[in-house]
């Protein structure tokens, strides 16, 4: 077998973890050349294992299509943090709301993402989720849950969990479901 030699282009390098906004996290595995309309065209190759995906993506496009590096522990530890807050949910139809969690989700942005998780996760004791609205959930957690155990070198199963006891053991999301319960008591 040949190793490849480690190939650097726009700040990212092959055999590098990163994320792509609309698929989440891929590694680099060549940059390769192809000749387009008569121009040679350098691409990354970014295989996402999970999704049995390749992508090839123009070097020069990297950024303006939103491709990143893995978000650094700071981060991670920010959108650890968002997901203990008290689910923030915008009275507005739920049609409008899953379009918005949907963009935040493929803006590839961590904290944005740890939003939605926020926001869809319910816990065994709350109502079932409508199927949307789990699909969205899913999704979200499975972008947050890859890019987290990338970065903290775990399994996505291990990160997925971390995540979702983080958000049982929120001492504002125990209050909220108190709050939420109370007034049905007093109504019985």
């Amino acid at each position: 077998m040949t190793t490849k030699k480690t190939v650097k282009r726009q700040g990212f390098r092959t055999n590098e973890n990163i994320v792509y906004p609309a698929h989440g996290v891929g590694r680099i595995v060549d940059v390769e050349t192809q000749e387009v309309a008569g121009m040679k065209l350098e691409l990354f190759v970014i295989d996402f294992d999970k999704d049995k995906m390749t992508l090839r993506v123009p070097v020069a496009k990297a950024a303006s299509v939103g491709m990143r590096k893995l978000a650094d522990e700071a981060t991670v530890a920010k959108a650890l943090e968002t997901v203990k807050g008290r689910a923030r949910v915008k009275r507005t139809m739920w049609s409008r709301r899953a379009q918005e969690y949907e963009a935040k989700i493929n803006s590839g942005d961590l904290i944005s993402i740890a939003e939605v998780v926020r926001d869809l996760y319910r816990s065994d004791a709350q109502p079932e989720p409508s199927y949307s609205e789990r699909q969205l959930y899913e999704a979200a957690i499975d972008r947050m849950a890859r890019e987290v155990a990338a970065v903290e070198k775990t399994s996505e199963s291990e990160a997925q969990r971390k995540i979702e006891k983080l958000i049982e053991a929120s001492p504002k999301r125990r209050r909220a479901q108190q709050e939420e319960e109370e007034p049905r008591e007093e109504a019985a």
